[in-house]
């Protein structure tokens, strides 16, 4: 499956969750089998033989793609989470949204000093949620290699606010 037949799957859903956003659902795309996969091996052959040690997941859709993807790589999952879900103790930070803002918390020992990570999460859009897990993971100790996307919306901005971090998305619109 090529990336124009994987970008026809994701369905868009103006005004949601507020009026004037143009909502990327991934729902219709993880409902596709072939479509799953592909995208699972396209982010599996990418980071194979980077030296990637473990593989960061954004809550909560991030979590959907970074799974497999640790699994697939051999190593291990570190989650980042909203606030309060991490029953150790985590490093935090607060952040801006696109229409909002939220707290995100990753454990304090969650990675080992120089740990190469690749930090995932299905949406790059302005920017805010993974430019605090890229703060967070740092703080932990881990090194970020790269932030993945399965989907960047350019126009919101969010690579200029990752200030040079290497970035890559399968799909945009």
């Amino acid at each position: 499956m090529d990336r124009q037949q994987l970008a026809d799957i994701v369905r868009n859903i103006p005004d949601f969750p507020i009026p004037g956003v143009q909502f990327k659902d991934i729902t219709t795309l993880l409902a596709n089998g072939a479509a799953l996969r592909t995208v699972i091996d396209q982010l599996a052959e990418r980071y194979a033989g980077r030296g990637i040690e473990a593989v960061v997941g954004v809550e909560s859709r991030g979590f959907i793609f970074s799974a497999p993807l640790a699994y697939r790589l051999g190593v291990g999952l570190v989650p980042v989470r909203k606030a309060g879900k991490l029953p150790a103790a985590t490093h935090r930070i607060e952040y801006e949204l696109e229409y909002g803002s939220n707290v995100l918390e990753i454990h304090q020992d969650a990675l080992v000093p120089g740990t190469r990570v690749v930090v995932v999460d299905d949406l790059l859009a302005t920017g805010g949620t993974i430019a605090a897990a890229c703060a967070l993971v740092e703080r932990a100790g881990g090194v970020v290699d790269e932030v993945a996307f399965i989907i960047e919306l350019p126009a919101l901005g969010g690579r200029q606010r990752l200030a040079g971090r290497p970035i890559h998305a399968l799909l945009s619109f």
